[in-house]
């Protein structure tokens, strides 16, 4: 809990800045390191909780140009394996099939994505713009739901870019032969290295990217330029492959394959959701805190854009020159341009000298799109799980996380063989179900705004997306099947996570006002302080004189004692933790706080330590035993944020405060 540590001054009060980054209650926790090396090395280094709209802008902020390199490694890299990818899903169709996701790119993807950057200018992505639309438990348990598609996505990313770097170490003819024989062991040497730099610490993602990007665009450029010149250079090429489209029964029937084809290659889109993810990245210009918003989303807009534009033309020329010149043989596994359709061009007509080259930078960029992958999954849990309580803190440690995604990922590896082809339907699952989201929160957004054509626009899209998810799932029903086990890990762990930690204090921040100060100085009497828990009802003079007669007939309240009553009204039970604000209000003489909480029992134990760290003044706090099952009481606080109010705070305090002396002590009568 962080709270604010509030002196009282006679009257007055004086707020200094200590806070507390622990779930105790003790001033000295937040110094101190564990005790065991190997775990202060594991908690080290932390990644902040969820951005806000009062989220602190990045340090480390960059050009546009080079976020949206750091980006590409992602969305760049998958011309490495998807020209083969499509000739092996349409064959030579597949040229039509790219210009469907080129279409669909320019203008279904761009516009999306830009209107989820302007919605969401911190980071959270459509995720969170879905979060938005549903309150309660409903947007928690979609959030997760989404976030096991999420997983699906980044963590097949990095399975499968390190199994197509694989590829091309194993075909490059300057290979050691010892080692090609082997492609499991060496993608898994690969995620173990991958996993090794992010244990290390990996702060200077961007420098990386740069010069990967730009020397892996060139030499596709290169191959590009040279596959064209050949392709269109030889008729017979040209009128073969023309011929064979015409042989499958008019135009019609290649767009029905092409279509049908198209799910597969989605990976091709894969670098929108993480452009958005890395918008706290962007340098934006401004005087105010307003305008550097705008030219943030501005500038995010045109990475979007421009790295759509790049993506779209290298799309089109290298299925259009790997369906020409590459023999459909060769696209199957085992063939040499299986997983590597480009790279084998760039042997076969440039050499094995330029072909390594590019097989060297095709590894690279490969691998960093992995790196790129496991930085959006290290950022997604802190961001969402551990703020709901459904993951432990230390899964905002960045190596534990680290350890447990290269766990998954060498598992995957060995059940896929590293085999790229196999990978691809998984793969495709995650990022249509991130698409689906996508369209549907826009499509949503648009309704909002009262834009009609927006909102029919972006909902044939998603109705497209939502096509190509089902067809996907169908035909490859491994990829739903690893989302589905992602999901359920994700429902297990939170459901665990959220009961083990029900008696955490669960404040960020504790706030009193004037008000509240003054009411609790003017009850505080030879050094005690008397606090009555009431749930508010009427809120009247006659529901007070009643609580106050009670509770001194059943608990130790001297009859001279002024007392205080102390109200929680519950916001949304499904939140976890949230700032505390105490206000002070006086009801025909009487004294009342008041706060609101997602928990009662909760908010009741971190209001009383935090009058006994401000004052000095051990706290009394009294209750009434309430009727009911302690079954039903126990399920209505899980779900609802109340029950049995007393033994839960009670044990709240007893967790957050070790030290009996200093415990603020708890009543109950009846």
């Amino acid at each position: 809990m962080r709270r604010r540590a509030v002196t009282w001054e006679g009257r007055g009060f004086v707020v200094s800045a200590i806070r507390e980054q622990t779930g105790s209650t003790d001033p000295d926790a937040s110094s101190r390191r564990p005790s065991q090396r190997l775990r202060r090395w594991l908690l080290e280094h932390r990644v902040d909780s969820v951005p806000g709209p009062a989220a602190k802008e990045s340090n480390h902020e960059h050009p546009w140009w080079k976020v949206m390199c750091l980006t590409g490694v992602d969305y760049f890299s998958t011309l490495s394996y998807l020209p083969g990818i499509a000739a092996l899903a349409a064959g030579v169709v597949s040229p039509l099939a790219t210009l469907l996701i080129v279409v669909l790119t320019l203008f279904g993807m761009l516009p999306m994505y830009r209107r989820v950057a302007e919605e969401s200018p911190n980071g959270q992505g459509s995720v969170a713009m879905l979060e938005r639309l549903l309150p309660f438990w409903r947007g928690k348990f979609f959030v997760l739901t989404l976030l096991g598609f999420v997983a699906t996505s980044w963590i097949i990313t990095i399975t499968l870019s390190s199994a197509d770097a694989t590829a091309h170490f194993v075909e490059n003819p300057f290979a050691p032969g010892w080692l090609t024989d082997h492609p499991v062991l060496i993608t898994v040497v690969l995620l173990l290295v991958l996993g090794a730099v992010f244990l290390a610490g990996f702060s200077e993602a961007v420098w990386v990217a740069v010069p990967l990007v730009i020397v892996f665009l060139l030499l596709n450029g290169v191959v590009v330029a040279v596959g064209l010149v050949q392709a269109i250079g030889q008729p017979l090429v040209l009128s073969g492959w023309w011929n064979a489209l015409l042989s499958m029964g008019g135009f019609g029937s290649a767009l029905a394959t092409a279509f049908a084809a198209f799910p597969l290659l989605v990976l091709g889109l894969s670098g929108f959701e993480t452009g958005v993810s890395m918008m706290p990245l962007v340098k934006a210009d401004g005087v105010t805190p307003e305008e550097r918003l705008r030219n943030r989303i501005a500038n995010t807009r045109k990475i979007l854009t421009v790295a759509a534009v790049i993506m779209s033309g290298y799309l089109i020329t290298t299925t259009f020159i790997t369906t020409l010149l590459i023999p459909p043989a060769e696209f199957q596994s085992g063939g040499r341009a299986n997983g590597r359709a480009l790279a084998y061009l760039a042997h076969e007509l440039l050499g094995n000298a330029f072909g390594s080259v590019y097989d060297v930078s095709s590894i690279l960029i490969l691998w960093f799109a992995g790196a790129s992958a496991m930085a959006g999954l290290i950022n997604i849990v802190p961001r969402y799980l551990p703020g709901y309580g459904m993951a432990p803190e230390w899964a905002r440690a960045v190596r534990p996380v680290v350890l447990i995604y290269t766990a998954v990922s060498i598992v995957l590896t060995i059940v896929f063989r590293a085999n790229v082809d196999a990978q691809a339907g998984a793969y495709a699952t995650g990022i249509l179900a991130m698409m689906v989201s996508a369209g549907f929160a826009v499509t949503m957004s648009a309704r909002r705004r009262h834009r009609p054509r927006a909102e029919l626009g972006f909902g044939l899209v998603t109705l497209v997306f939502t096509y190509a998810l089902i067809k996907n799932i169908l035909e490859h029903p491994d990829g739903i099947a690893i989302s589905l086990a992602f999901i359920a890990g994700m429902f297990v762990i939170s459901l665990v996570s959220r009961l083990t930690r029900a008696t955490e204090l669960r404040a960020d921040d504790i706030d009193f006002d004037e008000c509240a100060v003054t009411l609790i100085g003017a009850c505080i009497d030879q050094g005690a302080l008397h606090v009555i828990a009431n749930k508010r009802q009427a809120g009247d003079l006659a529901e007070y004189q009643n609580k106050e007669r009670e509770q001194r007939s059943l608990n130790p309240i001297p009859q001279t004692c002024p007392i205080v009553f102390l109200e929680v009204d519950v916001t949304d039970p499904s939140d976890f933790s949230q700032v505390l604000h105490v206000r002070g209000v006086q009801i025909d003489g009487y004294r009342v706080l008041r706060t609101e909480s997602p928990a009662v029992p909760n908010a009741l134990a971190a209001v009383m330590l935090g009058i006994r760290d401000a004052t000095g003044v051990r706290p009394h706090l009294h209750f009434q035993w309430s009727e009911g099952n302690p079954v039903t009481h126990l399920l209505r606080y899980i779900l609802f944020g109340q029950g049995e109010t007393a033994p839960l705070t009670r044990e709240i305090l007893r967790e957050a405060e070790k030290d009996l002396e200093r415990r603020p002590v708890v009543h109950v009568g009846g």
